[in-house]
């Protein structure tokens, strides 16, 4: 595998922006950009080029057919090998909650108070998967971005955006008060002071 990355260093990542201290300037790529850009060099590029062990492309290797790749027995034990983000939460009454989403499935109900790992692809939390005791339990769903496929990248994005305007909006209020509060002290410096004198004046005077 070290060879592998070496490639990609030398023949992709190198020529990306950003790889170069003196490359800042130019314009940085987001997560989903380089993403694009990865796939694009293994499919259209490494899986195409003769190799000098092989004597042949990768891909005209993996179709001839002559040896059996080792893949896991079942799609959760892939999702295991291959959804390597892990982290740990509680299970509630009504779901599970993570980057402010919650996560729902039936067969949580049976679940709640307990500590489970939940595994995930960084590029779409719509769905996660859970693990109880090293075992999957069950693939959980978010609803209200199950039609969607959002990133973690979005959702950073997202918050950063809210902290901006909710700052903004704090700001605004935080001007206004003040405004009110000086426009109230030059009315009280404007209003005039009566000069009657409240003497009492005797007739001789």
């Amino acid at each position: 595998m070290s060879v592998f990355f070496l490639t990609v260093n030398q023949m992709l990542l190198q020529e990306l922006p950003g790889y170069i201290p003196a490359r800042q300037q130019q314009h940085l790529l987001t997560y989903q950009e380089l993403d694009s850009k990865i796939e694009h060099f293994i499919t259209e590029v490494y899986h195409q080029k003769v190799h000098a062990t092989i004597k042949e492309t990768p891909l005209a290797l993996w179709n001839e057919g002559q040896f059996l790749p080792n893949l896991p027995e079942n799609m959760e034990d892939l999702d295991l090998l291959l959804l390597h983000v892990a982290k740990t939460r509680k299970v509630h009454s009504d779901g599970i909650y993570f980057q402010g989403l919650k996560y729902m499935n039936t067969n949580l109900a049976a679940y709640v108070n307990e500590s489970v790992i939940i595994r995930y692809n960084p590029r779409d939390l719509a769905e996660i998967k859970v693990f109880y005791q090293d075992q999957f339990l069950c693939s959980a769903i978010a609803d209200e971005i199950s039609s969607y496929k959002v990133s973690m990248d979005d959702i950073a994005k997202a918050r950063r955006k809210l902290s901006t305007a909710l700052k903004q909006e704090l700001q605004f209020h935080k001007t206004v008060s003040e405004e009110a509060i000086q426009l109230s002290q030059r009315t009280e410096e404007l209003t005039p002071v009566s000069s009657t004198s409240k003497l009492k004046r005797y007739i001789h005077e």
